[in-house]
């Protein structure tokens, strides 16, 4: 997702393949899309594919920056708001509240349809109509 937590790619996996595998499945469906894309910010759980994120970015300059605590207990860390912000956005959908789906093409289809619910009704609101 972008910084204003808007979704660039969708990737739904059974619950047996773990993050940092999933997300090598995200940056390769972004894979020669978002030229502007400069900058990945994840959790500490995605340390461990840092080095493949440097081969796989040898043709675009792309860089995971891990987000690492700093003390112990809860604290707001930087940027990692945003994930957090858009997940409660699409928990409002009831479709998405439960895994409803049968499979999992059914289940990005409807993130992606509540993605563009939401952006349709910003656009309402800023255009005032």
């Amino acid at each position: 997702m972008d910084t204003l937590g808007l979704i660039l790619a969708v990737v739904v996996t059974p619950a047996d393949v773990q993050d940092p595998d999933g997300a090598k499945l995200v940056f390769d469906a972004i894979r020669g899309r978002f030229s502007r894309l400069k900058l990945v910010w994840a959790d500490g759980i995605y340390e461990r594919i840092v080095g493949w994120v440097a081969a796989w970015r040898a043709a675009r300059p792309i860089r995971l920056e891990i987000v690492k605590r700093t003390e112990p207990g809860f604290k707001v860390l930087p940027r990692r708001w945003v994930v957090e912000r858009t997940f409660a956005w699409l928990g409002r959908c009831r479709r998405l509240s439960k895994d409803y789906e049968g499979t999992a093409a059914s289940s990005e289809a409807f993130v992606k349809l509540a993605m563009i619910h939401l952006m349709a009704r910003r656009l309402v609101r800023r255009l005032g109509t």
